[in-house]
């Protein structure tokens, strides 16, 4: 007891982590496939590994679909140690939730001088919220999120302080550089980091630190565009020119807004606070403008692949670390007065405070005690409550892996679990992960011919019970189209129909065959007779195959 006395800080930090991994072992499902997206960088990784290079297909040119630049160099680092891939990913996803958590505690701790008690609080927010639901999912969201934190950090303590030394301009910069290089929206993100400094220091204050930041991202961000430039061939990630469409998403700003405020909860409600006074409304607009202009920047892209709101789950950490000062002496400027004696920083009481008073201590202490964890609760069910369970896809493509050296080709929309396990040369029809479809407007008869794919895969909202209607029908035209497209020339060049899995007619996962290849006829029968095609969508549920059945 003296130890934790002596040393709250350090056992709150213990406690933590033990927390986090009892959280990890018993509240989350580590033993369902990587989520259809994560595959995707999960194949650039391992393809980088074995010396490749960043390739979606080995032997061809380089392709920007792994946008988390240095989470897939970072797994393919660990791989090459003897780590396998998988635990890679998810050895730097746990690592990342697990100093996110230590670096809320102790900033708001040593920076703000917060009251332990509400610094372990906010740390516990983070480490039972979706982090590790992402990391179970095999994303490198927490990575990323950690990156954006240390930056973030770096620039409160350049808020803080009266002067700005070099070293930490310096630091400031490379730290931000290294989140841009994490995922590109990281630039975005630390140049609205940028901005808040100056708005709280002065623009004629910050020049040093506009200055340093400008000149490395000038020179060493300047030299790492130009090598992937070169190396890719364009300027920007490749799911951009697809995800963009040089078009304003509007459902993508809601949705964006709507996971900052379903993922940061009540502690928004701080910044609110912080308008109070000339004083604290300054520091709030400061720490606003990160949260507010990077939600908003996802205007910019469609919203596909945002699993679980995980583009903007960096802003979890940056609230965070930001919300105290916000609210610091709140409660006497509105004459409530909390002492709080059980866990102030010196472990005693208030020998002045009399029992009347301490009883009212107690009443608070138990009050905020209850909302906390209601809060923490909210929380819990904010990660808990995303989508993720068992895929056929995933036992599918282990089906066709023993076929991965015979030059065989698939055309697939389900470029994620299909293309990975398998190890099949593949064309995403989608075009996140192909050049040409990306530039070009979408798939093509011609584009097919140039491959002539053993085995056609895409997801559709018909089926041989369903036939398909009009585009204006189905959630997305474009999508509509690339599956028509696909259907067409399978069918126009006497593919075989081995399954159409699905849950419901309305939505499903069709696979063709083509029928003049040495395994084809062992293919379909593989196809069409796994056992227990696991719907993911709904929960794992097992589909039914809807190929051959009569149309009504």
């Amino acid at each position: 007891m003296s130890y934790i006395k002596r040393h709250p800080d350090l056992f709150i930090s213990i406690l933590l982590l033990i927390v986090l991994a009892v959280f990890a072992t018993f509240f989350i499902n580590f033993n369902n496939p990587p989520y259809e997206d994560a595959a995707m960088l999960m194949r650039y990784a391992d393809h980088l590994e074995h010396g490749y290079g960043i390739v979606w297909n080995i032997g061809e040119h380089p392709v920007d679909g792994a946008t988390d630049f240095l989470f897939m160099v970072g797994i393919a680092g660990l791989m090459k140690v003897g780590i396998p891939l998988g635990r890679a990913v998810r050895g730097l996803g746990i690592f990342s939730v697990a100093a996110l958590a230590l670096l809320v505690y102790w900033v708001n701790r040593r920076l703000w001088k917060s009251h332990i008690a509400f610094a372990a609080f906010t740390a516990l927010y983070l480490a039972v919220g979706a982090g590790l639901t992402y990391v179970a999912a095999y994303f490198g969201t927490p990575f990323f999120a950690l990156f954006a934190a240390l930056t973030w950090t770096v620039g409160l303590v350049l808020i803080q302080r009266p002067a700005q030394p070099l070293w930490l301009s310096l630091l400031f910069a490379f730290c931000a550089l290294i989140t841009g290089l994490v995922r590109p929206e990281g630039v975005i993100l630390s140049v609205l980091m940028l901005a808040s400094i100056a708005i709280m220091k002065g623009w004629r204050a910050s020049i040093r630190t506009i200055v340093i930041f400008a000149a490395v991202f000038l020179i060493l961000g300047g030299a790492y565009f130009l090598w992937r430039w070169n190396y890719f061939g364009f300027p920007l990630p490749n799911p951009f020119y697809k995800k963009g469409g040089g078009i304003l998403h509007w459902d993508s700003l809601q949705a964006s807004f709507g996971n900052v405020l379903s993922l940061c909860g009540i502690f928004l409600l701080s910044y609110w606070i912080g308008f109070r006074s000339r004083t604290t409304a300054r520091l709030a607009i400061a720490f606003l403008i990160p949260v507010v202009g990077f939600a908003s920047a996802f205007i910019l892209i469609s919203n596909e692949t945002n699993f679980g709101g995980r583009f903007q789950y960096a802003l979890v950490p940056l609230v965070l670390l930001s919300w105290f000062p916000l609210v610091r002496g709140f409660d006497r400027e509105i004459g409530i007065s909390l002492h709080l004696p059980l866990f102030s920083q010196e472990m005693g009481g208030d020998p002045e405070g009399g029992q009347i008073k301490m009883h009212v201590q107690w009443f608070f202490i138990t009050a905020l005690s209850i909302v906390a964890i209601l809060i923490l609760y909210s929380s819990y069910t904010q990660g808990v409550s995303i989508d993720y369970s068992r895929d056929g896809r995933y036992d599918m493509a282990r089906v066709l892996q023993p076929y991965a050296g015979r030059g065989y080709t698939m055309a697939t929309s389900e470029a994620g679990l299909l293309p990975l396990y398998s190890q099949w040369k593949a064309v995403d029809t989608w075009g996140l992960n192909d050049e040409w479809i990306a530039h070009n407007g979408g798939i093509t008869s011609d584009y097919l011919d140039r491959y002539k794919p053993e085995v056609i895969v895409f997801h559709a909202h018909f089926s041989p019970l369903v036939p398909p209607s009009t585009p204006d029908h189905y959630p997305d035209p474009a999508w509509f189209a690339m599956t028509m497209t696909l259907k067409n020339y399978a069918e126009s060049h006497h593919y075989i129909l081995a399954a159409v899995y699905g849950v419901t007619p309305y939505d499903t996962h069709y696979y063709y065959v083509r029928p003049d290849f040495a395994d084809s006829q062992t293919i379909v029968k593989l196809v069409s007779r796994l056992h227990g095609y696991a719907w993911a969508a709904d929960g794992g549920t097992k589909a039914v195959n809807f190929a051959g059945m009569p149309n009504p």
